[in-house]
C-alpha cells in the first residue's frame, strides 16, 4: 500500500460505505474538498467489489445496512490478505460501548459516531495514517 502524508489528502482513495445517501453524499463532499478520491457503496456487497477494483487506502463502513452489515463487511475485508492492512473506520448513529467492542472484535480501527463533522471526519483519517 503506498503511504500517504497524513498532513496531505490528496490522491488519497477512500471508500464510503452506507445505505443513507444523505451520509455518503456528506462524506463525499467534504473528502472530495480536501483532494481525497472519493467512492461509495451503498452497502457490503456493493463495497466488496468496489474494493477489489480500486484497493481504498482508508474505509469507512455503517455498521447498519441490509443484506451485509458493517459487521460482516469489516469481518471479510479484515480476512482478506489484500485488504488486511487497510484501516476500517466503523460508522453508527449509536454511540454504544458494545458497538465499538464488537467492532474491534471484527477488525475495525476506530469509531465514529453519525453524524459526523469535518473535523472528526478528517481526524479519523489522520489518525489512521499516522500509525
Amino acid at each position: 500500500m503506498e503511504r500517504v502524508n497524513p498532513k496531505d489528502l490528496r490522491g488519497l482513495k477512500v471508500l464510503v460505505i452506507d445505505d443513507s445517501k444523505t451520509i455518503r453524499r456528506t462524506a463525499e463532499t467534504l473528502l472530495s474538498r480536501e483532494g481525497c478520491e472519493v467512492f461509495t457503496a451503498v452497502d457490503g456487497f456493493d463495497a466488496l467489489s468496489k474494493i477489489a477494483d480500486h484497493h481504498p487506502n482508508i474505509i469507512f463502513v455503517d455498521i447498519m445496512m441490509p443484506r451485509l452489515d458493517g459487521y460482516q463487511t469489516c469481518a471479510l475485508i479484515k480476512h482478506n490478505k489484500v485488504f488486511r492492512a487497510t484501516p476500517v473506520i466503523m460508522l453508527s448513529s449509536k454511540d454504544g460501548l458494545f458497538d465499538r467492542a464488537r467492532g474491534r472484535i471484527v477488525g475495525s480501527e476506530q469509531y465514529l459516531t453519525k453524524p459526523f463533522t469535518r473535523d472528526e471526519l478528517l481526524n479519523a483519517i489522520h489518525s489512521q495514517l499516522e500509525t
